[in-house]
């Protein structure tokens, strides 16, 4: 590491010696290449990929979740078709929706945090 900021810091001062000498070389701009009296060592290569990371969690359980919130979005799109029910499904439908959310609203952030908490107390042993 420290070879390579010296080799930087010699570059920017080669480009600081070309700029006072050369009236309006600090606008310009040049491509640095490797001069021949640097080691090899010295140059910093690029060419090789970043290993990636190892996966959060496995294969299997990855194609699992898919699978499942596959089926959940095949069942939500068949849910968007019309139903073929009668009127009076269709009016007690009506009804209870206001009713079903009013209770969502009021309840559903306490079952969330709960189910979360145990879950997240199972996995590391310890309670929030």
């Amino acid at each position: 590491m420290e070879d390579i900021l010296a080799s930087i810091k010699r570059v920017i001062a080669e480009d600081n010696r070309v700029a006072a000498t050369v009236p309006g070389a600090r606008a310009q701009r040049r491509m640095v290449r490797p001069t021949a009296d640097l080691p090899e060592d010295d140059v910093l290569e690029l060419d090789d990929p970043v290993a990636e990371p190892p996966a959060l969690v496995s294969d299997d359980a990855a194609n699992s979740t898919r699978e499942r919130l596959a089926t959940l979005s095949a069942l939500r799109q068949r849910s968007d078709l019309p139903p073929e029910t009668s009127a009076l499904e269709a009016v007690v439908r009506d009804m209870l929706r206001p009713m079903l959310k009013d209770w969502l609203d009021q309840h559903l952030p306490q079952i969330v945090e709960e189910l979360v908490s145990r879950e997240v107390a199972r996995i590391t042993g310890r309670d929030l």
